[in-house]
């Protein structure tokens, strides 16, 4: 394990931190002071370190930019009522970060390098880190090839960074979907499992036609019929059906979200029935239509819980029901934010504390 000293660190002479509107934090544009940044070339990890935030110089040749080979992961730190900063999961995103670097034939990245890199990053930048409510520190550790030669093949060298950036909520209201019925987000076999760049840049085209007409996201569908639900835009997505929480089973095209995961632990501690399985679009529009389905909604690291509030099915809007206090995505979400800022008891050993 990597002492705490161990990273080498360059602050910042100029920090940025003035010129932040804590009121008005977009998603995903205001980066904190700090990096950090490991290669990867003969086979090892070589010399990490924290670095001022800023730009990298890759060749034109870079063989990420032509084939594709990047990944990344979202996570999130929090202030609980005591002050001191907490990281959600963050050994469940190293895991997945690993599987997805095995299906792009990326190197693994060791347990210490990850979670000491976060850890000294986060502790560097704590005044970045956000207290007001629905507000956090997004963390975004990537990694992609630097090899600056053209050839299909795996690189031989790469890159493992981390970023962050202090938001608020990802969507400001209930969402309007859209099934998707002819664009295919991933196909059995392939890589939607992994969080690889190429799965969210092949969605841009559909997404984009579904925000013309008016809705928010998608509702993916399986590649061969078009017929199972699979995701929603980038989130996973979750259905009360006669009081009980169904899910898409996870497959090689679903990601293994781990707010989902969380969700889902929760709905079985209070008792709720859980079903992960194939979920046709027919069977949904049948619930919404009789009254059995009573709420839906998006579930992912940036966005927590999305209420869907309309879902678009072959050129009709069906409006679902408004979601009440006793609501499940409601509670859940509290009990989420509960567990994360240390108002509720973390039974599960979810946070780590920097």
């Amino acid at each position: 394990m990597l002492d705490t000293l161990a990273i080498p660190t360059q602050t910042t002479s100029a920090s940025r931190l003035s010129q932040l509107d804590l009121a008005n934090l977009e998603f995903g544009k205001h980066f904190s002071d700090h990096m950090f940044v490991v290669d990867y070339q003969d086979g090892e990890w070589q010399n990490p370190q924290i670095l001022p935030y800023g730009d990298f110089t890759v060749s034109p040749a870079n063989s990420a930019l032509h084939y594709g080979q990047a990944i990344f992961e979202g996570l999130k730190a929090y202030k609980n009522e005591q002050g001191a900063i907490t990281i959600f999961r963050p050994y469940d995103n190293l895991a997945r970060m690993n599987t997805s670097a095995e299906r792009m034939c990326m190197p693994a990245i060791p347990e210490e390098l990850f979670i000491q890199g976060l850890k000294q990053l986060v502790r560097l930048d704590a005044e970045w880190v956000p207290s007001a409510p629905n507000t956090a520190l997004y963390i975004r550790p990537f990694m992609f090839a630097t090899d600056g030669m053209l050839g299909v093949r795996p690189s031989e060298t790469y890159r493992f960074a981390i970023i962050t950036c202090p938001v608020g909520a990802f969507f400001g209201k209930p969402l309007r979907v859209r099934f998707e019925e002819k664009y295919v987000r991933s196909a059995e076999g392939g890589a939607g499992f992994a969080k690889n760049a190429g799965n969210y840049g092949a969605a841009l085209y559909p997404t984009k036609l579904a925000q013309d007409a008016g809705y928010h996201q998608l509702l993916w569908t399986d590649a061969s019929q078009h017929r199972f639900i699979e995701e929603s835009g980038t989130m996973n997505v979750a259905f009360i059906i006669n009081g009980t929480l169904v899910t898409p089973a996870l497959s090689t095209s679903i990601l293994d979200g781990i707010t989902r995961r969380s969700v889902l632990q929760i709905a079985r501690d209070w008792g709720m029935p859980v079903e992960e399985r194939k979920v046709a679009a027919t069977e949904v529009m049948e619930a919404i239509q009789n009254g059995t389905l009573t709420e839906a909604f998006g579930i992912g690291t940036a966005v927590t819980i999305a209420p869907i509030t309309v879902i678009g099915y072959q050129g009709q809007d069906y409006l679902l029901p408004e979601l009440t206090s006793d609501s499940f995505a409601r509670r859940v979400l509290q009990a989420l934010d509960d567990i994360r800022t240390g108002v509720a008891p973390d039974t599960h050993n979810w946070i780590v504390t920097i």
